[in-house]
């Protein structure tokens, strides 16, 4: 007797435990259209000035103008540091020096030898002129002198080098090192520069167009200061962030006797 491979699939299914359907499958359903991604909005102002006008006040920060970090442009060891973290610099000022004993022997030893050649060539001029040398000979002495005084030169720069000066006018932020270290690649110094100032203010995209560069602006300090100084528009930035919908704004605004600190909050408001 045959069975029919119906039969043997509900016997094996009977024998599993498994439940067998002899029904035909469910239709698939039917397709929905999945909906569009939709892109993100840019952020609103991510700052406190969102929706003012020129008009309005606005927050700012103030900044230094200018940041170096001192360094060396020789390897060598420190043998004083003459400056430390708070104190006033000028551009010029001496802030450290490196051991410097081979090279100031050097600078003594071309300005001797400089020394002797004009001292030989004063002699034998009194000779050539009775003929009693040659010209040539005038002129090899007179070369040799001028290579001492040129070699002299040469080692009062390389001596010059050992001795680190600020770039700038301003206050020591950091001091790296001191003297009996070793300097390579390392720092010495940080300094700012605080006067000027830069008042950096974020604006809103909106006042885009309207914050023109040599506009004034009326910074205030309170609680911290007392009055307003006035400060003037010199960077107004081309490109607008899109994330936040700003664009940069940085006043310069003057800072005598380093009255007023960097790093701190401020409000301004432009008057045109």
């Amino acid at each position: 007797m045959k069975i029919s491979s119906l039969a043997k699939a509900v016997v094996s299914a009977a024998l599993l435990g498994c439940p067998l359907s002899v029904f035909p499958a469910d239709p698939p359903a039917p397709f929905k259209p999945v909906a569009p991604f939709a892109l993100p909005r840019p952020a609103t102002v991510q700052s406190g000035n969102a929706g003012k006008k020129l008009g309005d006040e606005m927050e700012c920060l103030v900044e230094p103008h200018l940041i170096t970090s001192l360094g060396s442009p020789v390897e060598g060891t420190l043998s004083e540091v003459l400056v430390d973290r708070g104190a006033n610099v000028t551009k010029g000022q001496v802030v450290a020096r490196l051991n410097s004993l081979v090279e100031a022997a050097s600078v003594n030893l071309k300005s001797a030898q400089e020394a002797f050649g004009k001292r030989k060539v004063e002699r034998n001029e009194e000779l050539y002129n009775k003929q009693l040398i040659s010209a040539n000979e005038k002129d090899e002495l007179e070369t040799q002198t001028r290579i001492a005084g040129l070699e002299l030169k040469q080692q009062q720069e390389v001596l010059a080098l050992r001795t680190i000066v600020s770039p700038l006018n301003g206050v020591v932020v950091e001091r790296f090192l001191g003297p009996g270290e070793r300097v390579g690649n390392e720092k010495i110094l940080k300094i700012a520069q605080i006067d000027p100032l830069n008042v950096e203010v974020i604006a809103p995209m909106e006042l885009f167009g309207s914050v023109r560069i040599g506009m004034i602006g009326d910074v205030r300090f309170l609680p911290l200061i007392p009055g307003a100084f006035r400060a003037r528009v010199v960077v107004v930035d081309k490109v607008i962030d899109a994330a936040s919908g700003t664009f940069g704004v940085r006043l310069e605004l003057a800072n005598p006797g380093n009255r007023i600190p960097a790093g701190i909050k401020c409000k301004v408001r432009f008057s045109g």
